[in-house]
C-alpha cells in the first residue's frame, strides 16, 4: 500500500460528534464514522483516580485521512474539545496497514488528462461558449 491512511479515533461526550466532524473537515478530511457508546468506568472511581467526573454516554468517532492530515486534525481536536472542554475528549491515530481496493482508490490522486484529453476538453469549452 502506497498511500499511508491513518485512522483518527475521536472520544466524546454525547452531543460533540457533530463538532468533531465539522473541525476534521474543516482540516481537510472527507467524512467519517459515528459510533454511539457508553463509558465503562464509574464515576466514583473517574473522580477517585483523575479527579473529573465521568459522563457514561459517548460517541465515537473514526475518520480515515491521509498521513499528511493527522497531525493538523488532532491538534485541532485537542484545542477544540479535549479533557478541558464540554466534550472531554480523547484524540489518537492509528496506522492502517492494509485496505481495500475501492478505500484505496478515494485517496489516489487523479492523474492530469492526457494531452489528447486536455485538447478535447478545451474545445468542447470552446463549442459550449
Amino acid at each position: 500500500m502506497d498511500i499511508k491512511l491513518y485512522n483518527i479515533v475521536a472520544i466524546v461526550n454525547e452531543g460533540n460528534s457533530d463538532r468533531v466532524m465539522e473541525i476534521a473537515k474543516d482540516c481537510g478530511a472527507r467524512g467519517g464514522t459515528i459510533i454511539s457508546a457508553n463509558g465503562s468506568v464509574t464515576s466514583d472511581a473517574a473522580q477517585q483516580l483523575y479527579g473529573l467526573g465521568i459522563h457514561p454516554e459517548k460517541e465515537i468517532v473514526l475518520i480515515l485521512v491521509n498521513e499528511s492530515l493527522v497531525t493538523k486534525i488532532l491538534e485541532n481536536l485537542y484545542d477544540k474539545l479535549g479533557r478541558s472542554t464540554e466534550a472531554m475528549g480523547i484524540f489518537f491515530s492509528l496506522p492502517v496497514s492494509h485496505a481495500s481496493d475501492n478505500l484505496l482508490n478515494q485517496y489516489k490522486k487523479k492523474k492530469a488528462p492526457a494531452k489528447k484529453e486536455e485538447k478535447e476538453i478545451k474545445e468542447e469549452d470552446k463549442d459550449n461558449k
